[in-house]
């Protein structure tokens, strides 16, 4: 039970990092999301998805175009924004960090040469 709740909170934390990484490939609708995210193992419904995406949007990282569908009604194509970018920019830099110390964790800090010797 514990394990699993460490997992869940692992995978709420990087949801959003993950959002933003599919959407700067570029355009996608919101299904699309899910699938991808689905397929990279991360277990994502629309009733968590749809909430982040209009958080990231309330806040300026994302925008949205409808697009005409043949299938039914008009489509919302998310899309970053310049803001989303550079957020994008310094969350990728704490994954490194966080990846990082992940890595240093599990094998111990590299041994540094002494160049006197």
């Amino acid at each position: 039970m514990i394990a699993e709740n460490t997992q869940t909170q692992m995978r709420k934390g990087i949801l959003e990092y993950c959002v933003l990484l599919v959407i700067s490939r570029g355009e996608i609708y919101a299904s699309d999301i899910i699938a991808e995210l689905k397929q990279a193992k991360l277990l994502v419904v629309e009733g968590t998805l749809y909430p982040l995406l209009t958080r990231l949007k309330n806040n300026g990282l994302l925008a949205y175009n409808w697009v005409e569908s043949t299938s039914g009604p008009p489509r919302k194509y998310y899309v970053l924004t310049e803001d989303g970018k550079q957020i994008l920019k310094q969350l990728d830099h704490t994954w490194q960090e966080l990846a990082y110390a992940i890595t240093t964790s599990q094998n111990g800090v590299p041994k540094q040469s002494d160049p006197q010797n």
